[in-house]
């Protein structure tokens, strides 16, 4: 008997229904993305990749953790995984019962945080299940016996934690910033033995209408909002697809939500520390002049008030650093950007030329807030 088809629209404002109950995110925009994740989970295999999310925030009691608990409910075969070393997530999403699970981390800052190291094998694991077809390689076996095995790592993943993700993951991630509640926000106090229940028959709904709409999903490239390309592309490509199969005001929304989130995320992180020494020379250092002594770069940099560069790693910015950073990024003329001469007041000192910076800021730095990139020095007056 065929199954009475489900309405996708009002499905997905019934699971957003369930988590107002019990979250406050911060804007619209969150709780859009959260509630076509809870659905990209039961559609996992129609997609090339699958975003991360992330619930982070800069203090405790911000409601990270209940976020994490009400996705659970409505998640196939969530996965807890707060202390779980990387090979024993290999091992469960290869599972040999065929359920791949839906990890959960919580207190992530504990896993990857400045104090915590990089636990690089565990992030490899959740970067490289970000795509399909991705597996990671490990030897198995004991001495001359061990042999190279592929683990398959494409699975759902999501995060909380205070405020920290590496770049890697974060950029493959639906970022959520939480805040503690004000006193006016009122939520239902979640009791797992009543709740639980009520979120496990959604869940079971969400997987009987991902079954009625797989092949309306599979290999679907939704339109995206203009402007978002390369990895927030491929973060919000199955969201979008899950909200127009949906239907209902769920595409409008889900597009809204994907120029909010995308847009803040562009705000509140500038890339790599590469790409944040480069804005910050572009923006605040070499502002209306062509060319700045190294010794003057440095000041201006370790003087920026909400800049990391007073403090990398218990030291300021120095030369050495400064000049390994740069070299890292091309002139032009794809020559390593590196310090020439500077005459100033009679003396020659080492500095840095904008003419030597401009390509790789034109590049790797996103546009300056208020103004166009400044023109090539030498190019003013070109038509």
């Amino acid at each position: 008997m065929t199954p009475t088809p489900i309405d996708g629209a009002a499905l997905l404002d019934e699971v957003e229904a369930f988590h107002r109950r019990f979250n406050v995110f911060p804007h619209e925009a969150a709780y859009v993305a959260v509630v076509l994740w809870d659905a990209h989970a039961h559609l996992l295999d129609c997609f090339e990749s699958t975003p991360r999310l992330a619930f982070l925030s800069p203090e405790p009691g911000s409601g990270k953790s209940r976020a994490l608990e009400i996705v659970e409910t409505l998640v196939p075969n969530p996965m807890a995984a707060v202390d779980a070393s990387a090979a024993a997530l290999f091992r469960a999403v290869a599972g040999v019962d065929g359920k791949r699970p839906t990890i959960l981390f919580d207190e992530i800052d504990t896993i990857f945080g400045p104090k915590a190291g990089e636990n690089e094998q565990l992030r490899g694991f959740i970067n490289a299940g970000h795509r399909r077809n991705r597996p990671m390689f490990r030897c198995v076996g004991d001495g001359a016996n061990q042999t190279v095995q592929a683990f398959h790592s494409y699975a759902a993943v999501a995060v909380a934690g205070l405020g920290y993700l590496p770049d890697t993951i974060r950029d493959r991630s639906v970022n959520i910033r939480m805040r503690r509640r004000a006193r006016n926000e009122k939520i239902e106090p979640y009791r797992t033995r009543i709740h639980e229940k009520q979120g496990f028959a959604l869940r079971d709904r969400l997987a009987t209408w991902a079954e009625q709409v797989s092949e309306r999903v599979m290999n679907v490239w939704p339109t995206l909002p203009e402007g978002v390309t390369d990895r927030p592309a491929d973060v919000w490509e199955p969201l979008l697809a899950i909200a127009d199969a949906a239907g209902g005001n769920w595409p409008d929304r889900a597009r809204a939500a994907c120029v909010a989130l995308v847009t803040a995320s562009k705000a509140n992180d500038k890339g790599s520390l590469g790409v944040r020494l480069l804005t910050d020379l572009r923006d605040h250092v070499m502002v209306g002049i062509d060319r700045l002594p190294t010794v003057a770069i440095l000041d201006r940099l370790n003087a920026l008030d909400d800049a990391p560069w007073a403090d990398l790693h218990g030291k300021p910015l120095d030369n050495r650093r400064l000049s390994k950073m740069l070299a890292e990024y091309m002139t032009a003329d794809n020559e390593p950007i590196a310090s020439r001469n500077i005459k100033a007041a009679g003396s020659v000192l080492k500095g840095y030329y904008v003419a030597d910076l401009w390509d790789a800021w034109a590049r790797y730095c996103p546009p300056p807030p208020e103004s166009p990139l400044p023109p090539l020095p030498g190019t003013e007056n070109v038509a």
